[in-house]
């Protein structure tokens, strides 16, 4: 029996016909293979819709071959906190997932999804991925939490968010490579580049470089919802 079943297979080939093989889900590992050996990119995991954030971080690095401590080093972000982004216990800053992607060489979208290669992709306004769905109350230290306009496209290079502002007293300045531009939808936002600070309203827009110092937050006791692009760099 097992000699006969090769045999048919053998057969299958010769026409020019390969034996059923499953299915697979398209995926997209966001970053050109030729950065990748070919050893880690045919023992890589396919990415999974149904992963956590954390997930696809650690899925990242250990392709890599990078320990925590390796990550730290090349990110300025603590061990400890990256055990715990890890293990899906805190939702990062989108400040700090420009900085993880750059230390594993993939685009930042890969940790927010891996998206479809399609020419055009529609999120409708009920279907948004609320990126910090399981841990919004974590992510208001940040003043922020967000959600993705952009999740199902493949290959993208801009990074668009609608991003809802609480109150937050934080006040230390990030840097990481790219530009943001950012257009206030409701209530005001303190904008801070460098030296400069400026109180935006609804319909105001502002446009920097991300390798400037620079916060937003929530200006006033109010929330805030912003339009952010984020352009990170990565092509």
């Amino acid at each position: 029996m097992k000699k006969t079943k090769e045999i048919k297979s053998l057969k299958a080939v010769a026409k020019g016909k390969e034996p059923h093989r499953r299915h697979e889900e398209p995926h997209d590992l966001l970053t050109e293979h030729t950065h990748l050996s070919q050893n880690a990119v045919s023992a890589a995991p396919l990415p999974s819709e149904k992963e956590n954030l954390g997930d696809r971080i650690r899925r990242a690095r250990e392709m890599r071959g990078l320990t925590l401590k390796d990550l730290s080093s090349r990110t300025g972000i603590g061990i400890e906190v990256l055990q715990r982004v890890e293990s899906n216990a805190m939702i990062p800053p989108l400040g700090e997932l420009i900085k993880l992607g750059k230390a594993v060489e993939m685009k930042m979208g890969y940790f927010i999804s891996p998206g479809v290669e399609k020419p055009m992709t529609v999120v409708r306004s009920e279907c948004r991925p609320a990126i910090s769905r399981h841990g919004k109350k974590r992510s208001e230290q940040y003043g922020y939490s967000y959600e993705s306009l952009a999740a199902e496209k493949a290959n993208r290079f801009m990074e668009p968010f609608l991003i809802t502002m609480v109150p937050s007293s934080v006040t230390e300045l990030s840097t990481h490579d790219g530009q943001e531009f950012i257009f206030v939808l409701e209530g005001e936002m303190r904008a801070q580049v460098r030296d400069q600070v400026e109180i935006l309203k609804a319909g105001d827009a502002v446009y920097y470089d991300s390798s400037c110092p620079h916060l937003v937050k929530c200006a006033g006791e109010k929330p805030a919802r912003i339009l952010a692009v984020l352009y990170t760099g990565n092509k």
